[in-house]
Parts: structure tokens; C-alpha cells; sequence
């Protein structure tokens, strides 16, 4: 079975070997090696370590991987991608949460992970590369999956508390126990933030209540989790003078700005065996999402409200059988989602007064897989997938059908999109400790629904249609020693019907880029106290088309880079344990130079930003912790951007120290 390039980091050095490493990637627990994907595994060790006041800091720790934290909670996410923004960026990453996804397929949100509670997450799974073939739509680019807490696995009672010269505020806490065949967690968290960038603060809840009971080999895992986010939005600030001026910097050109957003979920997994060699899982689940925020970006700000509820189920029957292992399930989703758009302002050019959309739609989401693992011999395996994934969108237009300024709202109608998702993998042991892998994979997902319904007068040509991605890997797991383990992986992607606006306002539904790059994790033990390990990645994403536009820094050319793709991304951290009671770490993070804009006119040099860690085990139950966040000082762009002529960035925190207590009993 295709074997997995594992960003281990610390759980390397705490559990040894790769196949110790538990993951969930086929909704059930297996081993590293068992998981048919290229895996990257934050545990619940260096996320204690790290402390995240945004997940971002956590999967930097991931190669290939790169979020561009925006205010509060914001973010924009890339995997083996650059950047993406509008649908491309809410539909090319799935985002899970115990391994269901946050949002439905089709509504997807570019800030989707502001919602997982990784605060208190057990542990964080990424997957690189195109992953439909298990996961289904939205797996175009990679797949985040944040595990909360097992009640067998975590503390009976924990709580925490930190605050830094930023004037943030965090805290959380947890309670677990069990009686007889039933056990119980429920975690809280709150961050509490005025903003590094004026009128910028953050407000932020989230609830997850877990229960399991397991009884005759039958269990029933139920999770039931709430997000609240309020926070007060900021812009770009405009020039590198500006970049570069400690109190420029922090200001804000729209104080008006802000994001409301609320979420609830419900799941239970229902596990039972079926046979002797069998297992059946089913996941029904629900969800709600709610959001509220005005468009301070575009001239009229006008004010978006957005939403949707979803019922559905995930099933799988996993059948073990010697040389041949093979499952089989079925996932069924029904969703009804709304947006409406009112603009109260004065017209400001073709940005008109009123009431730009109002729509609802009724989605249907059917998708079946299969996959099967063969050993073809003691020492290579092969493995075969595939999911067939079908989606039916019904639009009901609440708003008057036509024209209104510059805005275009499509009359009634239904559309629906197939597509196909298969992979296979060769899996060869070159040494017990050694093991190399050859796939191949295709990612598919449909259109989002904005794309599709929330036009603009300039959209009336090619309409978006299913994106799909062409996957080639090669990658080698080695432990040559046991003070010594790497990864490596290299790809070679290939993307179309890459669907954007350009420049002139104008649909783009036929683009085409590629994509290629290699990655490195290195887990080098140097002493028994100290250790070094490393993720870092290659990769070069290039638009495979030509396109003239009427502005000049925004006309495309066959071979140029997408812009916001940095060449070089790197994670590099030097782990010392002195004494036994106090552990330290320096983390470097480096981002390469990039693009800012299509035509590759202009750039942004990158950064490279230095954090340092320590706690201190005071007794057996209370820690203490420091954290000093970009102690070199450096004035750096979170998100570099080059729009109307004008360089534009948001700005990344300066100089910020923290101190925090950890109890646990």
C-alpha cells in the first residue's frame, strides 16, 4: 500500500519509528505506513510546544504547506499550490474536523479553518497532494483534518492560561473522564485580542463536548462542537514605506470592517464489526454555518450575509483478507445554503445602492469509492482507488433576475457535475527500514457555488466547470539509523479548468498550471537531549497558458510563476532538552521570494523569521511557558500583493513575548 511521507517532527522523537505514529486518514486508526496518502502529522506534543495563536503556526511545520494569516482568525491557504484566493482558495483544500468536513462541498469559505478547534486538538493530519479518491470534492491541493480529544486519551482535568505584550489573551480548559462503558471530555477555549493593526481585535469562542461508549465490540463516538468569532477586520496597507514604518504599519484605512461567524456540528461514528474479517463504519452528521461580514475591499463595502445546514453520512465496510484488503462505502450529504448582498452606501461607480443578490440553493451530494490493497509479494504492495462523486446544485434567484449595476444575477436553474477521482500506488521495502513509493492520482471537485451564481456583467462567457488535477509521486521513508529518519518526496502536477476572474472582471474557466517540487523532513537526534529537525520544500507553480489583460502586471504568460507561489518555503527547529524538568527550542521559519503579480513584474522578497520556546516543568501537574514570537524584529509582510498600480501588504507582528501557565491533572 502507498507508503507516507511523514512530517513526524517531535512525535518521531517521542515515539520512535513512523508505524508507531497512529493517523485517521481512512476515517479508522492505523498506522504511518498502512495510510495510502503523503501525510504530514502535527502531534499533540508540538502543538503544546507551539503554543498557535493561529493554526498557521502549526502547519508551518508541514512541508509544502503555507498559510497567509490575515487578521484575527483570517487565513489563505496553499498545499503544494501557491495562495489561493476567491473559489479556487475555499475549493481546493478540504478542512475536517474528526473527519468530517467543516463546510459542504460547494460552500466553502477561504477562512474555513478559522472554525476546527485546534486549540485544544489532539493532534493535526495534513494531507499533500490531490486526495479524492478517499476524501472526495475539495481534496484538489490537500486535506487538513484536526483531531480532538479521545476521553481515554486525555487528561482528567486541564487548564491553561497565557497572555502577551500584544495585549492577546488566551485561555482553556478540559474535563475527561469515564464510568463503566461510557467515557466523557469537553474542551473550551477563548482568545481575547485588541489586534496587532488598530481596529483590528479578535473575540473568540469555541465548545467541543465528546462521549463514547463502546460495548460487545459495538462503539459510539458522538461529537458535538460550536465556534463564535467576532473580530474587527483590517486591510492592506499600501507601499514598502509604508511595510516598513513601525507605526504606518499598524494602521487601519477601514475601521468599519469586521468578521461575525458562528458554526455548530454534530457527528457520531458508529463502528461494529461485520463478519470475521470485516469492519462497518457509518458517520451521520449536521452542521450549521452563519457569517457576516461587509466587503471593505471592493468601493461600495456592501454587506455580505452568508450560510448553510447540511445533514449527511459517511459509511465504509473495511474487509481484511490476508494478501488482499479491501473497503468499500458510500457518503450522502443534503444542504441548503443562502447569500444575500445589500449594499447601504452611496453608488460609487458601477457598485450600485441596494440589493446586489439575494439567492438560495438546494444541493445534493452522492459519492461511492472503493479501494483495494494487494501484496504482491513480501516486500511490494500495490493499491488501487477510486471515487465517483456527483453533485446536484438547484438555484433560486430571490432578487430580481438581470442586470443591476455591475452586478448579474442568473435566473432560476439547476446544474449538476460527475466526476471521477482514482489512484494507484507501488509500494516497495528496499530494507526493513527503508521503503519507497510510485503514484499516481487525479483530483476533482466541482464548482463553488458563488462561482457559478454570483456573477458580474463581464461573466457572461465560459461558464466555471469541474476542476481536475494529474498527480505523479515518487517518494522514499528511511530510519537508516535509529538516531536518523527523513522523508523525501517529489511530484509533478498537473492542473485545467482552473477557474479565476481576471484582471478585467472577465470568467477564466479553461486555465491551466503545473505544478512541480520536491520535499525534505529530517529528524536528526544529535544527543539524547538534543535534536535537530527540518521540513523544507521546492516547488515551482507555473501558469501553463497565455492571457493578455488591459492591465500590464496582470496579463498572463505561459511559464510564468503563479503569483504568491515562493519557491522555497522552510521550517527548521533545534530541540534541547537540558534538564529534565526544562525543555527549549529555536524555531526558524523562511519564506522565499514571490511573485506579486500574474505578468511577474513585480515581487516580494520573502522573510525569515526567528521564535523561541521554553517551559519549565515547576512540578508534576504545573508548567510554565515562554514564547518569544519574531525575536530578531523583523518587518515583514504576512501577505505581499500587487493590485491598481499599487504594492499592498498585510504586516506581520513584530516582537512579541509571552508567558503562560499549563495545569494538568
Amino acid at each position: 500500500m502507498l507508503f507516507i511521507v511523514a512530517s513526524a517532527a517531535s512525535a518521531l522523537l517521542t515515539q520512535g519509528a513512523n508505524d508507531s505514529i497512529v493517523v485517521t486518514a481512512e476515517r479508522r486508526e492505523q498506522s504511518v505506513s498502512e495510510t495510502p496518502a503523503s501525510l504530514a502529522v502535527i502531534d499533540r506534543q508540538s502543538l503544546t510546544t507551539i503554543n498557535a495563536d493561529h493554526i498557521a503556526e502549526a502547519l508551518a511545520r508541514a512541508p509544502g504547506v503555507n498559510l497567509h494569516r490575515g487578521s484575527g482568525a483570517e487565513h489563505l491557504t496553499a498545499i503544494r499550490s501557491p495562495v489561493l484566493t476567491g473559489g479556487a482558495g475555499a475549493g481546493s483544500f478540504l478542512f475536517l474536523e474528526n473527519g468530517v468536513p467543516l463546510r459542504s462541498p460547494g460552500f466553502a469559505n477561504v477562512n474555513g479553518l478559522l472554525a476546527a478547534h485546534h486549540e485544544i486538538a489532539d493532534q493535526i493530519e495534513i494531507v499533500r497532494g490531490p486526495s479524492g479518491a478517499f476524501y472526495g470534492a475539495n481534496a484538489i491541493h490537500g486535506v487538513v483534518n484536526v483531531l480532538t480529544p479521545s476521553p481515554t486519551s486525555a487528561d482528567a482535568f486541564a487548564a491553561e492560561i497565557f497572555g502577551d505584550t500584544e495585549d492577546r489573551y488566551k485561555w482553556k480548559g478540559a474535563l475527561s473522564g469515564s464510568r463503566g462503558d461510557h467515557a466523557g471530555y469537553l474542551g473550551v477555549s477563548a482568545v481575547s485580542e485588541s489586534g496587532y493593526r488598530e481596529d483590528a481585535g479578535l473575540d473568540q469562542q469555541k465548545l467541543t463536548a465528546r462521549h463514547r461508549i463502546e460495548s460487545g465490540g459495538v462503539s459510539a463516538d458522538t461529537i458535538l462542537s460550536f465556534t463564535n468569532t467576532e473580530q474587527e477586520t483590517a486591510g492592506f496597507i499600501f507601499g514598502r514605506d509604508a511595510l516598513f514604518d513601525r507605526v504606518r504599519r499598524r494602521e487601519n484605512e477601514f475601521p468599519f470592517a469586521y468578521r461575525d461567524a458562528k458554526s455548530a456540528r454534530l457527528q457520531s461514528t458508529l463502528t461494529f464489526p461485520a463478519g470475521e474479517k470485516g469492519e462497518f463504519r457509518v458517520t451521520p452528521f449536521g452542521r450549521w454555518n452563519d457569517m457576516t461580514f461587509p466587503q471593505h475591499f471592493l468601493p461600495g463595502a456592501a454587506l455580505e450575509e452568508n450560510g448553510h445546514w447540511s445533514v449527511g453520512a459517511q459509511s465504509a465496510y473495511y474487509h481484511e483478507a490476508g494478501a488482499i484488503d479491501w473497503a468499500v462505502g458510500v457518503d450522502l450529504e443534503y444542504t441548503e445554503g443562502r447569500l444575500r448582498e445589500f449594499q447601504s452606501n452611496p453608488t460609487v461607480f458601477s457598485f450600485v445602492q441596494g440589493l446586489h443578490y439575494d439567492y438560495r440553493i438546494a444541493a445534493k451530494y452522492v459519492s461511492g469509492f472503493t479501494q483495494a490493497r494487494i501484496e504482491l509479494s513480501q516486500s511490494t504492495e500495490f493499491t488501487v482507488a477510486g471515487r465517483l462523486d456527483a453533485t446536484f446544485y438547484d438555484y433560486d434567484n430571490r432578487a430580481e433576475d438581470g442586470v443591476f449595476g455591475r452586478f448579474l444575477r442568473p435566473a432560476d436553474r439547476t446544474d449538476d457535475f460527475v466526476t471521477a477521482s482514482p489512484k494507484v500506488t507501488l509500494r516497495q521495502e528496499v530494507s526493513p527500514t527503508t521503503f519507497l513509493t510510485v503514484s499516481y492520482a487525479r483530483g476533482a471537485r466541482p464548482p463553488q457555488t458563488t462561482d457559478l451564481y454570483r456573477l458580474q456583467i463581464n461573466q457572461t462567457g465560459d461558464r466555471a466547470r469541474p476542476e481536475l488535477i494529474d498527480a505523479f509521486e515518487v517518494s522514499l521513508r528511511s530510519a537508516p539509523r535509529e538516531d536518523i529518519q527523513f522523508a523525501l518526496a517529489a511530484y509533478w502536477m498537473k492542473k485545467r479548468n482552473f477557474f479565476f476572474r481576471d484582471a478585467d472582471g472577465f470568467n477564466v474557466a479553461n486555465g491551466k498550471t503545473r505544478h512541480i517540487g520536491f520535499e525534505a523532513d529530517v529528524n536528526i537526534a544529535l544527543t539524547n537531549r538534543l535534536s535537530l529537525l527540518s521540513a523544507v520544500s521546492y516547488g515551482a507553480h507555473t501558469y501553463r497558458f497565455s492571457r493578455i489583460t488591459g492591465s500590464e502586471t496582470e496579463s498572463i504568460a505561459l511559464g510564468n510563476d503563479v503569483d504568491t507561489a515562493p519557491r522555497v518555503i522552510a521550517n527548521t527547529r533545534l530541540a534541547w532538552r537540558p534538564f529534565d524538568r526544562l525543555s527549549l527550542e529555536a524555531e526558524w521559519r523562511s519564506i522565499g521570494q514571490y511573485f506579486t503579480d500574474a505578468a511577474n513584474a513585480n515581487s516580494y522578497e520573502g522573510y525569515d523569521l526567528l521564535n523561541l520556546r521554553a517551559n519549565a516543568s515547576l512540578t508534576e501537574r504545573l508548567d510554565a511557558f515562554l514564547i518569544l514570537r519574531n525575536a530578531t524584529d523583523e518587518l515583514y509582510a504576512e501577505r505581499a500583493d500587487f493590485a491598481f498600480g499599487n504594492e499592498r501588504f498585510f504586516p506581520g507582528e513584530t516582537r512579541t513575548l509571552g508567558f503562560g501557565l499549563r495545569f494538568r491533572q
